[in-house]
């Protein structure tokens, strides 16, 4: 071969390569873009665009085609790599709809494995795309296909890295099993979810429904297993770089809100209630405030936040809902959070106003025996810090697993408008005064003598009292909260270690 044939041939494979990266790009692909516009999904190539910092997306695998004879598509309907997100590292793969639905094969399986197992290598979140119809039958047919090690591998990231999941459109099968091992799951108000799609489910059940009638996104997040819900794949983007920035801990400017305003949200009376989301806003930096699972287990508020910068997870009573009461699903909310945390170094700020426990014989029917012990074990076994503010009420095992001074938290103090006790206090005057209100005649005499003595036990239980018992720590002015809690968190830095025992995290 002269120098001018080989000249020629590098030419040509050098056009060969740059015509089979065209063909991966929208611009190539005019048909699929406006499929995915009809579907009100964005084409995975725009989600990259919009998602990674400009540049820094180097793609893996683009070159992939199917294993079955006569099917091709795009990097066989997946597309991963790695790039910065706001600066930070972090890894990606999407599952490409408009190949084959999102169907997983034998050679994007190889793929997905892949980048699961460079994200642990290297520490990086992961952001996953799950946009799929699972596993893709005509994958049957490829000769020594045996069981792929993707869901085995993406389970072991559990608490090595964060898997934050994105369901923009459909997530059935695989899909929606990679979803529900996601840290965080977020999901568009059009979005499906389901362990089997129609075909699927019409096999199984002789009957035809739609992907909406199988698994609307709507009952899942009634269920809890979507954390946050946007309106469409554009938000869903701008959320997923929100959310990556809270595990990167960025450097962001800090704006404090007004301290003060804190001093006139808790009503004094215990029967009131108010909106703790306002007490979260008035501690963390403005507008850092990210809630999870805002719409299950509801009485109590798990969300992520800054103060002064650093990443921290706010968990607080909800006297809206139950007075504050602590049911199954709220424990089981705050223990997977809580779980979360202590993973990724986050420490814990809990606001306690809480007449404990919900109890009866409903209650016991929903398992909160063990999803209240998994709250306890959870906040027992961390290690980050631990920083408890008393807000109001802290009565009986809900204050007690609200980070009370059995935790040994890093600090402990109360507002002027909190109270304590074993029980709620109206029960506890009905226990220890018995007697006394039996023989009393009059249902008026009984109420009056009720309530005084309900009021002798409170006095006896205020934060003052409680103070000067030296069962917390302190009694502070509301305004002082933000401050102090930063002041608290400077003298204990960052827990990280490489000796650390490994947190794993509950898929539930």
């Amino acid at each position: 071969m002269t120098v001018s044939d080989d000249g020629q041939e590098r030419a040509t494979r050098l056009g060969q390569l740059r015509k089979a990266k065209a063909a991966l790009l929208d611009e190539a692909r005019p048909k699929t873009v406006k499929r995915q516009a009809d579907r009100n999904v964005a084409t995975v190539r725009s989600v990259i665009s919009e998602l990674f910092d400009t540049d820094s997306f180097v793609e893996l695998g683009g070159l992939a085609l199917p294993a079955v004879a006569g099917m091709e598509g795009a990097g066989d309907g997946v597309v991963m790599g790695f790039g910065r997100v706001g600066g930070a590292p972090a890894d990606f793969f999407a599952y490409d709809y408009s190949v084959y639905a999102g169907t997983q094969s034998t050679i994007n399986h190889r793929k997905v494995t892949r980048i699961i197992q460079h994200a642990a290598a290297n520490g990086r979140p992961l952001l996953c795309w799950l946009d799929g119809g699972g596993a893709r039958p005509h994958d049957m047919l490829v000769e020594g296909r045996g069981p792929t090690s993707t869901f085995v591998d993406f389970a072991r990231l559990s608490g090595v890295v964060p898997r934050i999941g994105v369901v923009p459109g459909v997530a059935f099968a695989g899909q929606a099993n990679l979803a529900g091992m996601c840290d965080i799951l977020i999901a568009t108000r059009n979005s499906v979810l389901g362990l089997a799609g129609p075909p699927l489910v019409e096999a199984a059940m002789g009957q035809k429904m739609t992907p909406q009638e199988i698994g609307g996104v709507e009952k899942h997040v009634k269920s809890g297993v979507v954390d946050l819900l946007v309106e469409d794949s554009q938000e869903a983007i701008r959320l997923a770089r929100r959310v990556l920035g809270y595990f990167a801990s960025p450097e962001q400017p800090v704006e404090s809100p007004d301290a003060k305003e804190l001093r006139g949200i808790v009503p004094d009376s215990p029967r009131r209630a108010y909106d703790v989301r306002r007490v979260v806003q008035g501690i963390v930096d403005k507008e850092s405030m990210l809630e999870l699972k805002p719409s299950w287990g509801r009485s109590i508020v798990t969300c992520l936040a800054r103060l002064n910068g650093r990443t921290v997870g706010v968990l607080a009573n909800q006297p809206m809902m139950m007075a504050g009461g602590i049911d199954a699903a709220s424990a089981a909310k705050a223990a997977r959070f809580i779980q979360i945390c202590d993973a990724f170094d986050f420490p814990v700020v809990l606001l306690c106003d809480t007449p404990g426990l919900l109890v009866g014989p409903d209650v016991e029917e929903t398992g909160l025996v063990r999803h209240s012990a998994r709250m306890l074990t959870a906040l027992a076994t961390s290690t980050v810090p631990i920083l408890t503010v008393v807000l109001r009420k802290a009565y009986g095992l809900g204050y007690y697993i609200m980070g009370s001074a059995a935790f040994q938290p890093d600090l402990l103090v109360a507002w002027p408008t909190a109270e304590f006790g074993g029980m709620g206090l109206e029960g506890a005057v009905n226990i220890i005064h018995r007697r006394e209100l039996d023989a009393t005649p009059s249902a008026d005499e009984r109420k009056a003598l009720h309530g005084a003595r309900t009021e002798e036990l409170r006095r006896a239980n205020t934060a003052f009292a409680a103070a000067e018992r030296f069962q917390i720590d302190d009694v502070i002015d509301p305004a002082d909260t933000r401050a102090l809690l930063i002041a608290a968190l400077a003298h204990r830095g960052s827990q990280r270690s490489d000796k650390r025992m490994r947190r794993i995290i509950d898929a539930f």
